[in-house]
């Protein structure tokens, strides 16, 4: 994977001017993923003036709902999940430090905004291919929200997690990229 460039969890975000649209990444380093349910106890916390039960800046989130650990293994199968559902939230994570979302899909104007205005970014994982990527997983810990199953927010250690930049913070966005090239042809 030559031309995949090596790149720390907790580096995403201060190296988030070294990458562009299309770029690919391998990410080493600790994650947690959340989904929709979690994304709105997110919420619900802050509209409280509560914290959040994961450290926010410079943090990574997957949006991914993994299955169950098989004998032997720390997890099960962990595919990226749509990210447009946590569109209406990603804004507000953005704005207090997040680093980087990782899923598959477009995300909307308002995140993409965010992404730019927090020199943040997103990558997007493989669609369809979370048995494989579970391999890249060597850890996986509940942090919160147990009683949510598959959709509780864990911190995983990933290991050389293949990911390409979908949008990065200087508003590149690989999915318009795509179908301008598309349109060209």
């Amino acid at each position: 994977m030559a031309d995949f460039a090596k790149v720390r969890s907790e580096e995403l975000k201060r190296r988030s001017d070294e990458f562009r649209c299309g770029d690919k990444i391998l990410l080493t380093g600790y994650v947690y993923t959340a989904r929709d349910a979690a994304h709105k106890r997110f919420d619900a916390l802050l509209d409280q003036g509560k914290e959040l039960p994961i450290p926010i800046e410079n943090a990574v989130i997957y949006y991914a709902g993994p299955t169950p650990a098989p004998e032997g293994r720390p997890i099960g199968s962990c595919g990226p999940t749509t990210s447009g559902r946590m569109d209406k939230f990603a804004p507000r994570l953005l704005d207090m430090g997040l680093g980087g979302m990782i899923g598959k899909g477009e995300r909307s104007q308002a995140v993409v905004d965010a992404i730019v205005r927090n020199r943040a970014i997103y990558l997007c994982a493989i669609g369809g291919a979370g048995a494989l990527a579970c391999n890249c997983i060597k850890s996986c810990e509940v942090i919160a929200f147990d009683d949510l199953g598959c959709e509780s927010v864990k911190k995983l250690y990933v290991e050389d997690f293949p990911l390409i930049v979908a949008d990065d913070c200087t508003g590149g966005d690989i999915f318009k990229k795509g179908r301008a090239e598309y349109c060209s042809l």
